[in-house]
């Protein structure tokens, strides 16, 4: 039995307001999409509901590493409030 590996994309910052980010990330839905990236899990901690932590799948790691090094993301990121280095991991199962 062959064992199918998945690739995921873990991301996680900090914003300045939830609400007014949530909207942004929404509207970025078809970049993502493109780039074959698919939310599994948006989530916020509970200690700090300002960090959220997001999980995608991947379909094609280097469409996913395009996404995430361009000027559309980061003007996207700026716009809805990110207010640190986003940690970006790139994992496999």
């Amino acid at each position: 039995m062959k064992y199918k590996t998945m690739n995921y994309l873990l991301a996680r910052h900090k914003v300045a307001d939830f609400s007014k980010w949530k909207p942004v990330f929404d509207a970025h839905l078809p970049a993502r999409r493109k780039a074959g990236a698919n939310e599994t899990h948006l989530l916020r901690n509970i200690d700090d509901p300002s960090e959220v932590i997001i999980l995608f799948e991947i379909e094609d790691l280097k469409k996913a590493r395009e996404l995430v090094a361009s000027d559309d993301l980061r003007e996207r990121m700026q716009e809805g409030g990110v207010i640190d280095k986003p940690d970006i991991y790139f994992l496999t199962t």
